[in-house]
């Protein structure tokens, strides 16, 4: 049975791409630690006109999830498994259990690697974060290029003083380090290395895979005066009426329904209780975070441009998304930064968006990075294709990241292989987006969501959603068609669905290798989301 299914997907998967003139190019983009309505063609208004037009003319998912921090993230997004089944159950460090050893197993195969396979070039610019060991790196694993950085944060500036307090930009290109410039910012290297990748792959026969992994908006906030400059005034509002206004701008474009529910967050004060130093303070984070968004979307702007010289814009795919939503906490009062030689947004500051205005990013929703609600899984989604995704669309889609690999692998006619250099490989364990993104069929999905991190875990099916937060293991449920903003736990009223919904993650659970978290969990910064959790260290805590 298990052989002609396969056999089916595979002859599905043929039929798309032998309709083609030509095996399509795809591009990967996405953005670290962003929420969901940071964009423009999700509410926001930062200034974001590439996102725009791909977002006018191509399709945007009002439900697309990601594994709510980094590694996981890109475990999943790289080899269309769970990230347990890949083997970064909990980040990149090793717990000692092959579900949790910190790196991509063997078994889980990366869209490298399979697209390879396919007569694809393989290309990346960017983060890597799934594995530390050389062994591990990108060109390893699949990509013919490469040129990033392999953990799981990085200066924006090399500043040139290599100590403990300001460590360098650690950069890699294809196996040998790379010295960024003085002057250089890192979100443009990465556009412009993806680039001048296209450029030199375009002298080949041969269709591209390009992965773009920004570091954007990731901490440490730092970013070009001349951005920064964009914004200077637009966050005097304060992060009460900027909230308000992207939602209203979602329920204007048709992201949210006019009725949807809001999420709160009792920990953000009112703007109007700061002094006028403070909300100055804040002011600025804000700009740079807004202004470390926009030169990303410039980037892409470059990238779209070379498309366009390269003759290549009418048979690529673009798929746009973010791996968390935007990081909450908040920095204790009187504790220093890890470095503090310069102004916010400046190569010798060393801060962070918080939680108030993260609070903004993931609106209208609950929570942030790290965390199952929806403030920590929800990432935008656009999908860009000429004449084959109708422009301007929105689409409720409730898809996931295991769900990009099998699209990829349809839209390039590529086989995924049952064994690879003799060693057999995991089951992909997503359906493929194709149908949605070009003809808009809902996803015909046999299994539920499912997501386990740090204790963190979360079942979707249909409209339900069941979660537990770490370290409480009680169960809670919503209604996302009518509570995405999961301000009602309806688990008391409904015990017959939470009954069914638990035993079904009990199952994958057992069959994805995941642990309980207490058996596991690590003593120290990695507990946290800190450089080896995604934040900063010591670990941000939670305003009284």
């Amino acid at each position: 049975m298990k052989k002609m299914l396969t056999t089916l997907a595979l002859l599905g998967c043929f039929s798309w791409s032998m309709a083609q003139k030509q095996q399509p190019n795809i591009i990967l983009i996405m953005v670290d630690d962003m929420g969901y309505s940071d964009i423009a063609p999700y509410g926001g208004e930062i200034q974001t006109p590439n996102l725009s037009r791909l977002a006018a003319e191509g399709l945007r998912l009002q439900e697309f999830y990601n594994n709510s921090i980094c590694a996981p993230t890109r475990a999943s997004l790289l080899t269309g498994q769970s990230n347990h089944k890949a083997g970064i159950g909990f980040f990149n460090v090793n717990l000692g259990l092959p579900a949790y050893q910190g790196y991509l197993n063997r078994e889980s195969l990366t869209l490298a690697e399979v697209l390879k396979q396919a007569g694809y070039s393989t290309l990346m610019s960017g983060k890597w974060h799934v594995g530390d060991d050389s062994i591990y790196w990108p060109n390893q694993r699949g990509f013919d290029r490469f040129f990033g950085f392999i953990g799981g944060a990085s200066n924006y500036f090399d500043i040139g003083n290599y100590t403990d307090k300001a460590p360098p930009v650690p950069l890699v290109e294809n196996n040998r380090r790379f010295n960024l410039e003085p002057g250089h910012y890192l979100t443009d290297e990465i556009a412009g290395h993806a680039v001048k990748f296209l450029e030199e792959q375009s002298h080949t026969n041969k269709p591209f895979f390009l992965y773009v992994a920004y570091n954007a908006p990731h901490w440490p906030l730092q970013a070009l005066p001349e951005d920064i400059a964009k914004y200077k005034g637009r966050y005097a509002i304060g992060w009460d009426s900027l909230r308000e206004e992207r939602i209203a701008r979602q329920k204007k474009l048709g992201l949210i329904k006019p009725d949807a529910t809001i999420a709160p967050d009792p920990e953000v004060p009112g703007w109007e209780s700061l002094t006028y130093d403070e909300k100055k303070l804040w002011e600025k984070k804000m700009e740079v975070y807004a202004a470390m968004i926009d030169r990303m979307d410039q980037g892409i702007g470059k990238i779209l441009d070379k498309l366009k010289a390269l003759k290549k814009d009418d048979n690529t795919l673009i798929v746009f998304i973010s791996d968390n939503g935007a990081q909450g906490g908040f920095i204790p009062a009187g504790r220093k930064r890890q470095r503090s030689s310069g102004p916010i947004g400046s190569a010798g500051s060393y801060d962070y968006q918080e939680q108030s205005w993260a609070h903004v990013s993931n609106a209208p929703f609950r929570s942030y990075k790290a965390s199952a609600y929806e403030g920590g899984i929800s990432s935008p989604l656009i999908a860009w294709f000429p004449a084959k995704i109708k422009g301007g669309g929105i689409a409720r889609g409730t898809a996931h990241l295991i769900d990009l690999a099998p699209t990829f692998y349809e839209v390039a006619g590529a086989a995924y292989p049952a064994t690879y250099h003799n060693v057999a490989t995991h089951p992909l364990q997503g359906v493929s987006l194709a149908p949605l993104f070009f003809s808009l069929r809902e996803i015909d999905r046999a299994t539920p969501l499912f997501w386990e991190r740090a204790g963190n875990r979360a079942v979707r099916k249909g409209k339900w959603k069941l979660i537990s937060s770490y370290p409480s293991k009680e169960w809670e449920l919503y209604d996302i068609d009518h509570d995405r903003g999961e301000t009602n736990d309806l688990a008391a009223q409904q015990p017959q669905v939470v009954k069914e919904l638990s035993a079904a993650y009990d199952v994958w659970a057992k069959n994805n290798n995941v642990v309980d978290y207490d058996k596991i969990k690590p003593v120290g910064p990695a507990g946290f989301a800190g450089p080896t959790g995604g934040g900063p260290t010591p670990p941000a805590g939670r305003k009284k």
